[in-house]
């Protein structure tokens, strides 16, 4: 006697497994970016800045956590807790933390700034696979540093005073 059971069918299991699968994945898949509106916060021009000009902005940390929930949250989750499928952005410059050397300190945050700012223009590929999409041409400057600074709002590591 022939079994009928789900498990008793190995091609009928594969297919269904793979079909939850890729199911998974594309909703991973292409997702079109929300727009920032970032009309209350001063424009910055078309050169990136190498610093944060929002830094500590009320508005900028506002403007910013509606970026990031519309555009990042869905891979860096929610409030940047990060669920496993990007980096916890909470932790971005956990090691400029410790560092009580006001020089010191502002080059590893400004070391910090450019790689936030080279993976947001430019995405992120490894081995052909797009792991991030780049968004410079999409989302504004002023949205890219409105991120950062909501980011910069819920650091695990408090920067300390730097002397």
């Amino acid at each position: 006697m022939k079994s009928t059971s789900f498990f008793g069918r190995p091609l009928l299991w594969a297919g269904a497994l793979l079909l939850a699968l890729s199911g998974l994945a594309h909703a991973h898949g292409d997702v079109t970016p929300q727009a920032v509106d970032t009309g209350n916060l001063p424009k910055l021009g078309e050169e990136w800045r190498v610093d944060n000009p929002y830094s500590k902005n009320p508005e900028a940390i506002r403007i910013g956590s509606s970026g990031f929930n519309q555009n990042c949250a869905r891979c860096h989750g929610l409030e940047a807790i990060s669920g496993g499928i990007a980096p916890d952005l909470r932790h971005l410059d956990d090691d400029c933390a410790g560092l009580r050397d006001a020089k010191k300190q502002a080059a590893c945050v400004r070391d910090v700034n450019d790689w936030f700012i080279g993976h947001f223009r430019h995405g992120v590929t490894r081995n052909g696979a797009v792991y991030m999409p780049g968004f410079e041409g999409i989302l504004s400057q002023e949205a890219a540093w409105a991120i950062k600074t909501y980011l910069e709002s819920l650091r695990v590591k408090p920067l300390a005073e730097a002397k």
